[in-house]
């Protein structure tokens, strides 16, 4: 049977993307700081869906043990999913360095150091795929995250040079912009419904365009053009605008 690896598996997003993948009969390898505040979830998911399931220690700051907790696994992953990241408070992040490292830590830095290690290995054996969440905040900084949004731009960059590298291995790898996503880490924030995504409309989104094996993928349409857009407006304006 196929298997998933959901890197940051405690979010809303990760949840249910468990979810989706369980339903279609793939066995989960839960990886997360808290592995023990997955065992609900981990049960839940091998009763409901008749699949096995696992939980992982993984912290995505501690790069030098990554390697290791890869190697441990009780198995490759078919399938690997970056799904941890960290929206941080960008006032905050103007004034304090370990909130601007935390926030670039944990959307750039940790991503790479785990997903090197997937890459090198589906690189050996010519086979696997790689799902990275990034950001529609890292296509043009804007003053209300642009730390982020910087980070999730070097991480947008990064999956789209292993999707490069890795197309002449045989391997695919998938850059999903979810746009906004009605979850925990957002929910201060006044989200438009008609461009908001819930968490279950995210794992649809994905496992859908796993199977297609698209390269980057909008999970509500109107973001690709949302973007455009907001990309195309001269750096003259745009300086201009409070956004």
């Amino acid at each position: 049977m196929a298997s998933v690896l959901i890197l940051g598996a405690g979010s809303d997003m990760a949840v249910a993307i468990a979810r989706e993948f369980a339903a279609k009969k793939y066995d989960i390898l839960l990886a997360a700081r808290n592995s023990n505040a997955l065992i609900p979830l981990q049960q839940d998911l091998q009763i409901r869906f008749d699949i096995k399931a696992s939980v992982h220690d993984f912290d995505a700051l501690a790069f030098d043990t990554h390697a290791a907790f890869y190697n441990n696994l009780p198995q490759v992953p078919d399938i690997t999913i970056c799904v941890f990241g960290y929206l941080g408070e960008q006032e905050k992040a103007e004034q304090n360095w370990d909130e601007t490292a935390r926030i670039i830590h944990t959307n750039y830095t940790g991503a790479v150091s785990i997903l090197n290690i997937v890459a090198e290995s589906y690189a050996a054996s010519g086979k696997g795929l790689i799902v990275g969440i990034s950001s529609v905040a890292g296509e043009r900084g804007r003053m209300s995250n642009y730390i982020y949004g910087s980070a999730k731009a070097g991480f947008t960059a990064y999956l789209s040079g292993l999707r490069n590298r890795l197309f002449h291995k045989g391997i695919h790898v998938m850059s999903v912009q979810p746009g906004f996503v009605n979850t925990r880490m957002t929910q201060h924030l006044k989200l438009p419904p008609v461009i908001t995504a819930q968490p279950e409309d995210v794992a649809v989104a994905i496992y859908k365009g796993v199977m297609k094996k698209k390269n980057t993928l909008y999970v509500k349409w109107h973001w690709r053009y949302i973007m455009l857009i907001i990309t195309s407006i001269p750096e003259g304006i745009f300086k201009k605008l409070k956004l």
